[in-house]
């Protein structure tokens, strides 16, 4: 991959026609060992946020040994670009066929279940092994999570006792306990909540745990978001530990994915029309910005202009993508120099996690060029860059212009 400076010295060498990936190696290296430094126990990288290869073998030399996969093609990545790492393969449901592979020809002995009939599953995939780690998968209680993930995966705490002891009994290895408090968590209490939940069903159960693994959640920086540090989710978590009934050897495992590579990325986007308030991109919900489509999180954004100097006032504005689809749409909103307009460029930053991962090929768009730049990110949890990206300041009239054109008229009182 090519190297800039910053994103400015490619845009002044070339103006690029197609979105580019602007990859930040070094932030992801410090987001990687701050986490081996400061969790104490095993740190898993849930390859689902990003499975580039080159965040795979940057993690890897940076130290991370144990990544957290999900399909037999996440197992085949990690196998190929950090050879010898141990791999936990921690969805809930997967395939007999996947199993077998991962087991047979890829050494993978922890699997995540939580239903009897996946521990069935699991057992019979492997050829009756007894040398598993099973990780049973509970569903919690917790707030604070801009993204819920408690409706799909998790076994409840009624069901949990008679799934742990079939567990225990199944392996002479380890079993272990794992829940998720919910994407970009923001509540560090969260996590201590659900382990004391978690400490309940072991009770019930009359069992102990090998593992406790609190799963992901941890936040980065986004506009509107500005996270507690990170010290503090470790806190809660080894105050959580601390009061779990498990013995002196029982492991502690994470399996963070967005705070480890948010902020090692950005996207530069070219304007191709402007209307209005809206600006047309080559990029949108279809390509690396489905968390800004679906989700409807305004992206930190910054115009970028050969001849750099800019001293329009900022406005809001919304995005659409390049695809036919009128879905491709992102609401923002994105605050810009007001006279943007066709032709321009606009990073979009804090984009390295659900990124380039949610790229798809639709409508023929979605090719993507890598380069490496070395200017830090729009904002950072590890240090690298302030840890909030402040509201900007903008002419009232035009936001209430903005609101009006979407259909959002302000009550008189």
């Amino acid at each position: 991959m090519h190297t800039y400076h910053r994103p400015l010295d490619l845009v002044r060498e070339r103006s690029p026609e197609r979105p580019v990936a602007f990859v930040r190696p070094d932030a992801l290296a410090v987001a990687a060992r701050w986490f081996r430094t400061n969790f104490t126990g095993d740190v898993f990288y849930a390859v689902k946020a990003n499975p580039s290869p080159w965040v795979i073998r940057e993690l890897a030399a940076s130290g991370i040994a144990n990544f957290d996969v999900a399909s037999i093609n996440e197992v085949r990545l990690v196998g190929e670009h950090a050879p010898g790492a141990r791999m936990a393969f921690m969805h809930p449901v997967k395939s007999p066929e996947a199993i077998s592979a991962a087991y047979f020809d890829h050494g993978v002995r922890t699997f995540s279940l939580d239903s009897h009939a996946e521990l069935a599953k699991i057992l019979s995939a492997s050829g009756g092994a007894r040398d598993l780690n099973l990780i049973v998968r509970l569903a919690v209680e917790a707030g604070g999570a801009a993204y819920s993930l408690s409706g799909k995966f998790g076994i409840s705490a009624v069901e949990a006792p008679d799934l742990l002891r079939a567990a225990r009994q199944a392996t002479r290895e380890l079993m272990g306990v794992s829940f998720h408090v919910g994407s970009q968590c923001l509540r560090p209490s969260a996590y201590q909540a659900a382990m004391a939940q978690t400490s309940r069903a072991l009770v019930r159960a009359a069992v102990f745990a090998d593992v406790v693994d609190v799963g992901g959640g941890f936040p980065s920086v986004y506009p509107g978001m500005a996270p507690p540090d990170l010290s503090e989710y470790m806190a809660a978590i080894d105050r959580g530990f601390n009061e779990m009934m498990v013995h002196e050897t029982t492991e502690l495992w994470c399996e963070p994915g967005r705070a480890l590579v948010a902020e090692a990325s950005s996207l530069l986007t070219r304007v191709e029309l402007r209307k209005g308030d809206a600006l047309y991109l080559n990029d949108g919900a279809y390509g690396s910005l489905f968390d800004a489509t679906h989700a409807k999180w305004p992206f930190p954004v910054k115009l970028i202009r050969p001849n750099e100097g800019n001293g329009a006032p900022l406005r809001p504005f919304q995005f659409y993508g390049p695809t036919c689809d009128s879905v491709d749409h992102m609401p923002g909103p994105f605050f810009l120099p007001e006279d943007v307009g066709e032709g321009d460029h606009i990073e979009i930053g804090m984009l390295g996690a659900y990124g380039v991962a949610m790229a798809t090929r639709f409508n023929g768009f979605g090719e993507v060029e890598t380069v490496v730049v070395e200017d830090p990110p729009m904002a950072s949890m590890f240090g690298l860059a302030p840890r909030s990206i402040p509201s900007p300041r903008v002419d009232t009239g035009s936001v209430i212009k903005l609101n009006r054109v979407r259909g959002k008229k302000r009550r008189r009182r």
